[in-house]
């Protein structure tokens, strides 16, 4: 029987459970294209992906003076929005969820996602009944999660030693790094496991690993 090696799990969203990773390539090359830039393919989007999402842009080859981040961040936006119920669950996040709550273990998001369209789409893949929190920005610049993350840890009231975060990039683990909490990235995400594996990073390819990660028994 597996024991559970924490008491609460902070996930990530994009690419960590909701698998949005080619519907950002379609729309990223619906930007590109027109204005005679490279596509991309997961290989070079794993390459080039990181945070903050402004210098993404500029690793892309978009003209920033000619096309301003925000401005371009709102076109992708615009069009993720409308297709957003296009995207799925990585086929076994459900069973990780339940076998968290199972073993009585809470969980929260913590995402780059704006707030309010966070809570729309877990509320409509009828999942947030499996957390005590999400948590979204209040923009659409992907800025920096660490200061809503402490905010949250300082409400949540546990041991530092007993919360770990779950992400799929570099980002989730400099966040869980800058909170002072353990964290496993997960491959099938936003970022490769060759951009992953570096000193100090706990790096899970499949649910069956990440559910050993966390001392979890997942059945379907």
């Amino acid at each position: 029987m597996a024991s559970p090696r924490y008491r609460h799990i902070i996930w990530d969203w994009n690419g960590t459970l909701l698998d949005d990773l080619d519907l950002c390539i379609e729309i990223m090359n619906g930007l590109l294209a027109p204005r005679g830039l490279a596509v991309l393919d997961r290989a070079r989007h794993h390459a080039l992906f990181d945070f903050p999402v402004r210098d993404y842009y500029r690793r892309l080859g978009f003209d920033t003076q000619r096309d301003p981040f925000e401005r371009l961040s709102v076109d992708f936006i615009d069009v993720y929005d409308r297709r957003r119920w296009e995207c799925r669950l990585h086929a076994e996040a459900e069973a990780m969820l339940r076998a968290a709550r199972t073993a009585g273990i809470s969980q929260s998001i913590l995402s780059a996602y704006r707030q309010e369209t966070l809570q729309e789409i877990v509320r409509h893949l009828g999942l947030a009944d499996y957390f005590i929190r999400m948590i979204g920005l209040d923009n659409i610049y992907a800025h920096s999660k660490v200061e809503l993350g402490r905010a949250w840890l300082q409400e949540l009231g546990l041991p530092r030693d007993q919360v770990v975060l779950v992400g799929d990039t570099r980002h989730d683990h400099e966040v869980a790094q800058a909170l002072e909490v353990d964290c496993v990235l997960v491959t099938w995400g936003h970022h490769s496991l060759e951009k992953l594996q570096t000193p100090g990073t706990r790096v899970v390819p499949n649910f069956s690993a990440l559910a050993t990660e966390l001392g979890l028994a997942v059945t379907a």
